[in-house]
């Protein structure tokens, strides 16, 4: 008998340890969800400072051929330029992201297509509409309880 309740305890104790950790996983994907929204609205609100403070202090870039490790003054100044130099139109999700959190929790990622579409004046004074398909893997890591932007791989197709 008394085997059979310590056996009983621990299946409700580990079947609600189980169900605990998936919701915490949701939490932290909806978490990631969030940061993934908020980083269109610093492209449409110009906001260089917030979307530069997404990044963490080591953060590596992967775009073009080149690995590089910005600091967060050198981001700032990267997306300060970019943003008042073009409008945006269009920063949609072509697809769902996709999100995965680590089992522990501390880090994630997001595999994300998007269509840009943005409008600039070129060297002559003309208007000029862009649009381009982007892809691209962001990884997120834990720090001091948040989430932030690890190392984003990103690559484009001009439409």
């Amino acid at each position: 008998m008394r085997i059979s309740y310590i056996l009983t305890l621990l299946s409700v104790l580990l079947i609600g340890c189980g169900k605990g950790v998936k919701l915490d996983l949701d939490r932290e994907g909806d978490k990631i969800m969030r940061l993934h929204r908020l980083q269109r609205k610093y492209h449409f609100t110009k906001d260089s400072v917030a979307f530069a403070k997404m990044h963490s202090p080591d953060f590596t870039s992967v775009n073009k051929g080149v690995v590089s490790k910005p600091i967060l003054e050198d981001l700032i100044t990267k997306y300060h330029h970019y943003f008042s130099m073009v409008e945006f139109l269009k920063w949609d999700d072509k697809t769902k992201p996709v999100v995965m959190i680590s089992n522990d929790g501390t880090q994630a990622y997001t595999i994300v297509e998007k269509i840009v579409k943005f409008r600039y004046e070129d060297s002559k004074g003309d208007m000029k509409v862009i649009e381009s398909h982007f892809a691209w893997t962001t990884i997120y890591k834990k720090y001091n309880g948040q989430w932030k932007i690890d190392c984003v791989t990103s690559t484009e197709k001009k439409s």
